[in-house]
C-alpha cells in the first residue's frame, strides 16, 4: 500500500504556524513511508475563497520545504459530491430536515434545562410528503442531515452505536453516536459543508491516513460512519496536540505576527520555523534541525504528547540564529549578494557567528567599508594614539590582530578588556561583534588608520 496523506486548508486566509503544524506533519510522514503529500484547497466557499489566498498558501508551504505530489481544489469536484450525496439518499441516510437556526437553538436550550444532551431529536426524519410539501410552500428550503447509525428512531436497529479507530498519536479511541446529533452535510441554499466534500475526495483521492489536530477528534466517528455508508474503508487517523501560545491560548490565523509569510520577511529560517513547528509538544528536545530530510529521520508521530504543545516565538530566533551560525557560505551567498554585501566568503566566516539573522550581516559590511561612529573613551585617547604608532606594518594578515596587541600590552601594560575594548570601539564603534582577528584584514590597512585619531 502508498501512503497517501493530504493537508486541505481553506484558502479563505494566510496560514500560519499553527496549521503548518498538520501540513507539516503529513507531509513528513509521507516521506518516511515512502509517500505522496496532496495539496487539496478547500474551496468549495465561493464567495470568501480567494485566489490570492491560495497562492499565497501554496507559496508559503513550498518555503517551509514542503512540495507536494499534486495539488487538488474541491471547487472543480461538485459533480462527484453530487453523485455522493444522491447514494445517501438513495440508502435512506440523507434526510432533509427545515428547522431554522432559531428554532434548532430553543430545542437545544430546552434539553440543556431538562438535563439532557442536546442532541438533535430527528424531527426532519419523522416528516411525511404532505408536511415538506407546506413547509416548503412557506418558502422554507430544507438543508440535510447524514443518518448516524443506531440513533432512537433510527431504522437501522442492527448497527453499532459506538465508533472505535485506533489513533497514531493517542492510542485506542472510542466514541458513542447516541451522544452525538446527525450532522448536516448539506446547507439549505444548496452548498455542501466540508464534512461530505472532504471524505469523498479522501476516498476518490485513496487518502491512507489523515493527520490534524486534536480538534477533530469528536468529529471522527461521524466520518467514519460516513466512509462505511459510501462504501469505503476509513483511513488511519492520528490526532496531534496543537500549538497554544505560551498562556495556552490558541494559535489564530488572524495573529498575523505569526503567519508564515510574514515571518519570512521578518528573515526567519524556514528550517527554524519547522523544527520549532514539528518538535515542540514531543519527547524530542527542540533543536534547530539543518535540513528536512533530517527532519524526516527524526520524525515519529509515537512521540508525540498528549498535552498542549505551547509555543514561544522568543524560541524561534534562537533555533534561528543556530542555523544561522552553522549557514556555509553557499547558502548565504545569493543572500549576501542581494543585501550589497561583497565581502565573499572570508567575510561570511567571521560574522555569521554573530547574526541572528543572514540580513545581521549588514550592520557588520558596514563596518568593514564604512564610515563607522568611532567611539574613544577619554582614558582611553592617549593609548588609541599610540595603537596607531604601533600598527605593524605590511598587508593585514589574521596575524595582525595579535602582533598588534602584544605590542600595545609591553608598551602600555593593559590587558584584558582595557588592552581589546578601546580598538574595538574606536574601529567598529561597537562594544562587542565578531572576532577582531577576523575583522581586521577584512576592515583594511586605510580604514584602520582613518578610524584611529
Amino acid at each position: 500500500m502508498t501512503v497517501i496523506t493530504r493537508f486541505a486548508p481553506s484558502p479563505t486566509g494566510h496560514i500560519h504556524i499553527g496549521n503548518s503544524r498538520p501540513a507539516l506533519f503529513n507531509w513528513l510522514f509521507a516521506k518516511k513511508n515512502g509517500g505522496k503529500f496532496i495539496l487539496r484547497f478547500d474551496d468549495t466557499d465561493l464567495e470568501r475563497s480567494k485566489t490570492e489566498y491560495a497562492e499565497s498558501i501554496e507559496r508559503d508551504l513550498r518555503w517551509l520545504g514542503i512540495d507536494p505530489d499534486r495539488i487538488e481544489r474541491q471547487s472543480d469536484r461538485f459533480a462527484s459530491y453530487d453523485a455522493a450525496a444522491d447514494k445517501l439518499r438513495a440508502a435512506g441516510l440523507l434526510y432533509a430536515c427545515y428547522e431554522t437556526p432559531d428554532e434548532l437553538e430553543r430545542r437545544r436550550s430546552r434539553a440543556r434545562a431538562l438535563g439532557r444532551p442536546p442532541v438533535y431529536d430527528r424531527a426532519g426524519l419523522k416528516l411525511t410528503d404532505e408536511e415538506k410539501a407546506k413547509l416548503e410552500a412557506e418558502g422554507r428550503k430544507p438543508h440535510w442531515r447524514f443518518l448516524l447509525p443506531n440513533h432512537d428512531g433510527d431504522p437501522f436497529q442492527t448497527r453499532r452505536t459506538d465508533i472505535s479507530w485506533n489513533d497514531l498519536c493517542r492510542g485506542d479511541q472510542s466514541i458513542d453516536l447516541a451522544s452525538m446529533s446527525d450532522p448536516v452535510l448539506i446547507r439549505e441554499d444548496g452548498t455542501y459543508l466540508y464534512t461530505l466534500c472532504s471524505i469523498v475526495d479522501d476516498i476518490d483521492m485513496g487518502v491512507t491516513h489523515i493527520i490534524r489536530g486534536e480538534d477533530h477528534v469528536a468529529n471522527t466517528a461521524v466520518q467514519i460512519a460516513i466512509f462505511r455508508a459510501l462504501g469505503a474503508e476509513a483511513p488511519v487517523f492520528a490526532h496531534h496536540n496543537l500549538l497554544t501560545t505560551v498562556d495556552g491560548e490558541g494559535l489564530s490565523k488572524r495573529k498575523g505576527a505569526l503567519s508564515i509569510g510574514s515571518l519570512r520577511e521578518d528573515g526567519i529560517e524556514p528550517m527554524a520555523v519547522t523544527s520549532l513547528a514539528v518538535l515542540t509538544g514531543t519527547s524530542h528536545a527542540v533543536e534547530a534541525v539543518p535540513d528536512m530530510d533530517t527532519l524526516v529521520d527524526k520524525f515519529d508521530l509515537a512521540s508525540v504528547s498528549r498535552s498542549a504543545a505551547k509555543f514561544d516565538p522568543a524560541e524561534l530566533l534562537v533555533l534561528n540564529a543556530r542555523l544561522v551560525h552553522d549557514m556555509p557560505y553557499a547558502a548565504a551567498s545569493e543572500r549576501l549578494t542581494a543585501l550589497g554585501i561583497a565581502g565573499g566568503e572570508a567575510f561570511w566566516m567571521a560574522v555569521r557567528g554573530n547574526c541572528e539573522k543572514v540580513e545581521d550581516a549588514k550592520l557588520y559590511w558596514q563596518i568593514v567599508e564604512g564610515p563607522v561612529e568611532s567611539r574613544i573613551e577619554d582614558e582611553d585617547r592617549d593609548y588609541v594614539a599610540k595603537a596607531r604608532d604601533l600598527l605593524p606594518d605590511g598587508d593585514v594578515t589574521a596575524e595582525t590582530w595579535s602582533a598588534w596587541t602584544q605590542a600595545l600590552k609591553a608598551e602600555t601594560g593593559r590587558k584584558g578588556r582595557g588592552l581589546f575594548m578601546p580598538l574595538r570601539r574606536v574601529l567598529t564603534g561597537l562594544d562587542h561583534g565578531p572576532d577582531m582577528k577576523e575583522m581586521l584584514p577584512l576592515i583594511g590597512r586605510q580604514n584602520i588608520l582613518d578610524r584611529l585619531p
